[in-house]
């Protein structure tokens, strides 16, 4: 039976294969960076049904945001933790959530300026930390890697697992709790159909069921669309969720606030670091009169 031999020099010895003859791992089809395109698969899915289809989209965007433990749990356990499987599940993270905060803005006008805010705050302080991170710290060194010395509140939110999975999943939850109020609590979501021949319907949330010729033509219309919303499911769930939720939303949002304002002074140091080395500011002997 013949057998692969190995190749061998003038002197007997082995020949290695050089590394461009080894072949290359594909990152790309690691089993966590999978994980990853299925979580944007879901998260572009449940982008279309909501609108319209708010147990569809919540069940689709939930999983999404679960597989979020999964491959990081799969990194670990096989081994494959990458840069780019790093970045592929922030920017994930980052689009998910601001395309339902985007929503959210739509369903709540009034609001909508709150809802904005947050986005650029959750763009801001992770774009600002994961620059810090890589330009001060090294590109070897992960954004998880706080140290104490550093910032002790941020240490204690990326060095413990549940701690992260908490704050993040509890931050998801409210989100998703306000989009399924926004189908559901005539309080928080006036119809924008109204009975003018009927005094009480002027309430928030009525009529419940409005007649045919009450619709705006096009079905994809502002008014076909709170039409659809109007109504469609029991608010007790959502209020209890968006309830126990908020106080953990809210504190995640200081933290972003914290780490926002500390890779700014991580950045601010190594500018004066590298502003010192090259000789600035630039030192002018005084003119003699």
């Amino acid at each position: 039976m013949a057998t692969s031999q190995q190749p061998i020099d003038g002197n007997g010895a082995a020949v290695r294969p050089t590394h461009d003859e080894e072949e290359a791992e594909n990152i790309f089809l690691f089993v966590p960076n999978l994980i990853g395109y299925g979580r944007v698969f879901l998260a572009l899915t449940s982008l279309y049904y909501m609108p319209l289809h708010p147990r569809t989209c919540t069940a689709l965007y939930s999983i999404s945001c679960l597989l979020d433990a999964l491959d990081g749990y799969a990194a670990r356990v096989y081994e494959q933790s990458t840069k780019f499987g790093a970045v592929l599940d922030m920017v994930t993270d980052r689009c998910t959530t601001s395309c339902l905060l985007v929503f959210l803005a739509q369903a709540f006008p009034r609001w909508s300026i709150v809802f904005q805010g947050l986005i650029s705050l959750d763009l801001a302080s992770h774009y600002m930390h994961m620059y810090a991170t890589l330009s001060m710290g090294g590109s070897a060194k992960s954004h998880k890697d706080v140290s104490a010395s550093r910032s002790w509140i941020l240490r204690q939110y990326y060095s413990n697992k549940w701690v992260l999975f908490t704050f993040c999943a509890m931050n998801e939850v409210f989100f998703i709790a306000l989009y399924l109020l926004s189908f559901s609590s005539p309080y928080l979501s006036p119809t924008l159909f109204a009975d003018a021949a009927n005094p009480s319907s002027l309430a928030p949330g009525t009529p419940a069921a409005p007649k045919p010729s009450m619709f705006f033509p096009s079905p994809f219309s502002a008014g076909a669309m709170e039409a659809a919303r109007a109504n469609k499911m029991d608010s007790t769930v959502p209020w209890v969720c968006a309830i126990i939720s908020f106080p953990i939303m809210a504190a995640k949002q200081i933290i972003n606030v914290i780490q926002m304002r500390k890779a700014a002074l991580w950045l601010a140091e190594g500018d004066r670091a590298a502003r010192k080395a090259a000789g600035l500011p630039r030192k002018t002997s005084k003119k003699t009169q």
